[in-house]
């Protein structure tokens, strides 16, 4: 497989769904290495990201990212991405082999119009879906934001931390997230999005990680 070296330039649109999530339910997603950051008395930050990049991006595909938190880590803070999902095997292979994300292959099926639904599978097995209006909230309308995020990998021993800069026009809209309780995120039990963000005319650039740190594993072969 053959896959471009960071940073990756996509271009397309996204949707981004914020949630509220229990602390407890999300600790068996994220390693312990990490501290969870509480935004309410036990309650962080996740939320889904699902994305189509096309024309203009160093490989286009499909993409599901599942955040259950947000954490810190050495005084840094960032997502932690406990699932993703594309449809491109190179895009796989880049994802583990450089950010050491933990990408899988999925199959996605976008619906657009007025209602629009984007779902996405594993063979038989539904991951989940997300239903939306093209329409703006009321008292919604696009503007343009640039935008800046950052997350945390683990590759090897390694503790990894990343950035990612977006542009792109913004609105948001009316979102229904279902996940089937079969679904390897449903534990998260993410519920309805506290908001569903819209984003078009989208061009993101995922930085190259940096090691910041080594894992627990790593701390306890040196010590030994």
């Amino acid at each position: 497989m053959t896959y471009p070296q960071a940073p990756w330039t996509l271009q397309g649109y996204a949707l981004q769904t914020l949630h509220l999530v229990d602390i407890p339910k999300a600790r068996p997603f994220i390693p312990p290495e990490f501290e969870i950051v509480s935004v309410f008395p036990g309650k962080t930050l996740g939320g889904v990201y699902l994305s189509y990049y096309g024309t203009g991006s160093v490989l286009e595909y499909s993409e599901l990212i599942v955040v259950p938190g947000i954490v810190s880590y050495e005084g840094k803070l960032g997502g932690w991405v406990s699932h993703i999902y594309v449809d491109n095997s190179d895009s796989v292979a880049g994802g583990r082999e450089i950010w050491g994300l933990p990408k899988e292959i999925a199959e996605f099926t976008w619906q657009k119009g007025d209602n629009s639904l984007v779902t996405v599978r594993q063979g038989d097995k539904q991951l989940c879906s997300l239903s939306y209006t093209n329409t703006p909230l009321p008292l919604s309308t696009w503007w343009r934001q640039p935008l800046t995020g950052s997350a945390f990998s683990t590759l090897d021993s390694n503790v990894l931390f990343f950035k990612s800069g977006l542009e792109s026009q913004l609105k948001a809209v009316s979102g229904k997230l279902e996940v089937p309780t079969i679904s390897p995120f449903s534990q998260l039990g993410l519920g309805q999005p506290l908001v569903t963000v819209y984003c078009d005319q989208m061009r993101i650039v995922v930085d190259a990680p940096e090691v910041v740190g080594g894992t627990a594993r790593e701390a306890e072969f040196s010590y030994r």
